[in-house]
């Protein structure tokens, strides 16, 4: 049984890689075919395809009353985007980071992430007024009007991006475009393979965990949230290999907002999600990721490969103080 589990996660290993080459070769054509940047594409095409499995694992847990693990998924799977994909791309090759993400994308997801923040700890207010600050202790409730505000200003957000980059087009690249058809084509196999090969590896790592004695929350802490966002890791990294950065960043950055706003926002309307406090920890421990990326990018517009080794490094660090706590 091991030896199978074992082939199923070298199968969707090899479907993650693949299906990331051709997710990324048919959305820079994608991005080249309508001059629309890079950047854009990423923050848009890329990040919703590689969202898909925090979205089907958020939107389940949601449905079957388990919001915890719809909360936890995002937080997690946001910190990794964060430490480890650009981390990652970093040591590959030296991220460069566009202004207009410092400007515009990075504070809109730290924002969502202080709003989710505020809207548990207003409740936990109301409710108990910190009476039992406990990790495994109910702090507050993210309602569903906060999910309302989450998802339309998610919308709002989509709809910038597309008259922005239908304002400002990218100036025509010599060379021959690949046919709409074949781009369409690429993206799709490319994210059928991705998120197939995100779903058998978490799928096998479980069962070799259990296998192994680990405990389901010690599972649920490491190999569902790197699991999930497996697509983003490796489609990062693929787009850096083959010199789309700002695809690389795009993805990262926009993987975040889709997560926090979309998903989130769409859980939060199918069921109100209780927080514990380690979530609500958790929530600190992101919003302060974010500004140490910030503070990263903004020292030469770049994340250079000794920043990458520290993010890794912290990433690890984070994954040992929750199992330690």
């Amino acid at each position: 049984m091991i030896l199978l589990d074992v082939l199923i996660l070298v199968v969707g290993f090899v479907a993650l890689v693949k299906g990331a080459d051709w997710f990324v070769d048919g959305s820079a054509a994608l991005a080249k075919n309508f001059r629309v940047p890079g950047l854009i594409i990423g923050l848009t095409v890329v990040a919703l395809g590689t969202s898909a499995p925090e979205l089907a694992v958020s939107t389940t847990a949601a449905i079957q009353g388990s919001n915890e693990i719809a909360l936890s998924n995002v937080v997690g799977s946001n910190i990794f985007n964060l430490l480890c994909v650009l981390g990652f791309c970093a040591v590959i090759h030296p991220v460069p980071v566009d202004k207009i993400v410092l400007k515009r994308d990075f504070p809109i997801s730290i924002v969502a992430a202080v709003f989710v923040l505020a809207a548990a700890v207003m409740t936990a207010i109301r409710t108990n007024g910190f009476a039992d600050i406990r990790m495994d202790a109910d702090a507050g409730m993210i309602s569903r009007w906060a999910g309302v505000v989450l998802f339309v200003c998610f919308i709002a957000y989509l709809v910038y991006l597309v008259q922005n980059a239908r304002k400002y087009p990218e100036p025509e690249e010599e060379g021959e475009n690949k046919p709409i058809w074949k781009c369409l084509l690429l993206i799709v196999i490319g994210l059928v393979l991705i998120v197939g090969g995100g779903q058998a590896v978490v799928y096998s790592a479980k069962e070799i965990a259990r296998a192994a004695g680990m405990t389901e929350t010690l599972i649920g802490l490491t190999i569902v949230a790197v699991g999930t966002s497996l697509p983003e890791l490796v489609t990062s990294i693929t787009a850096a290999k083959k010199g789309e950065t700002g695809l690389a960043v795009g993805n990262a950055i926009g993987s975040n907002i889709f997560n926090l706003m979309l998903i989130l926002g769409l859980s939060t309307m199918i069921h109100p999600i209780v927080v514990n406090w380690a979530s609500v920890f958790d929530l600190g421990i992101l919003i302060a990721v974010s500004l140490i990326t910030i503070l990263f990018s903004i020292s030469k517009f770049r994340i250079t490969r000794r920043e990458g080794i520290i993010m890794i490094a912290l990433y690890v660090a984070d994954v040992v103080f929750a199992i330690v706590r």
